[in-house]
């Protein structure tokens, strides 16, 4: 077993383990009434995006979620949150930087000691969760628990839900895909965003994902024998109808999502395995993303 696999094995205890969080998450994060804005890289850019439809769909106010690369300081928060596995992403250091005085800054990170806690008011340190492997998997999946638990979603079944989804058939045998389409709606999207991420980044493959009901404006183009269109939450049944005309083979099922992103990377590592590839080295990339010279 490589890390990775043990990571994604690992998820259902690390979440267990998260929860007694959830109040020190819900004073930082849910913060009500504040006008929030969330940030981070890669996968934890994708992190943000659900956390901010979770947080504003609770009704907790308004939320935005920003590629930490892009954030200008032209709109008003009350507060930040920078989402870093290492706490060393130099744009996330960099968008901290820019964060005006009196805004309250937020870090949500795996590891003690690093550049942002200088940058940040508060830290929650998630160091149980923290992984060897480049690809992120059990990070984010309990970064998005916590925010659950913490703008007050029962979670108490989604543990129950990812062991399920370690032992649950893969979606498709990986020797007859080439092409992966994940659809997510809501929160969910930000999901599929980070699904089709780990196809890339373990794989090699050609991946996407969109906004559910967008598949049928475009992309549904390039779907064929070879695709699987995998869908996270509650997407329409009727899309399923629509890859399935393309030719592709379609997946849901009715675990919760976060168990759903499990399967995912699950089908991520073996199609790496098909493929002839590591994915605790992945291609080009490495754990953080440290720029020596000033973006």
């Amino acid at each position: 077993m490589n890390d990775t696999s043990a990571e994604i094995a690992s998820q259902p205890a690390v979440w267990e383990e998260a929860l007694p969080l959830a109040d020190e998450v819900r004073a930082e994060v849910a913060a009500p009434g504040e006008r929030v804005l969330i940030i981070g890289c890669g996968t934890s850019w994708f992190v943000a995006q659900a956390m901010a439809e979770l947080r504003e769909g609770a009704g907790l106010g308004e939320t935005d979620a920003v590629c930490a690369s892009e954030y200008r300081p032209r709109r008003r928060y009350d507060r930040v949150v920078a989402v870093s596995r290492s706490g060393t992403s130099t744009e996330v250091l960099e968008a901290l930087q820019q964060v005006p005085a009196g805004t309250r800054r937020v870090a949500i990170t795996a590891v003690d000691g690093m550049p942002i806690d200088e940058l940040s008011d508060a830290r929650i340190l998630l160091d149980f969760a923290d992984e060897r492997s480049v690809v992120q998997t059990r990070f984010p999946t309990t970064v998005l628990l916590l925010a659950r638990a913490a703008f007050g979603e029962d979670v108490t079944h989604v543990a129950a839900d990812g062991r399920a989804a370690l032992e649950a058939p893969l979606p498709a045998d990986p020797a007859g895909i080439e092409h992966l389409v994940f659809l997510g709606t809501g929160w969910t999207v930000g999901l599929a965003h980070e699904a089709a991420l780990k196809v890339r980044e373990a794989a090699q493959a050609y991946s996407e994902s969109y906004p559910a009901k967008d598949f049928r404006h475009g992309p549904v183009a390039v779907a064929g024998s070879k695709s699987l269109v995998f869908s996270f939450g509650g997407v329409p049944a009727d899309l399923d109808d629509t890859g399935r005309a393309a030719g592709a083979t379609t997946y849901r099922d009715e675990r919760d999502p976060l168990a759903q992103l499990v399967l995912a990377q699950r089908f991520a590592l073996a199609l790496a395995a098909h493929r002839g590839l590591d994915p605790d080295h992945p291609r080009l990339l490495t754990r953080s993303v440290v720029l020596t010279e000033p973006v």
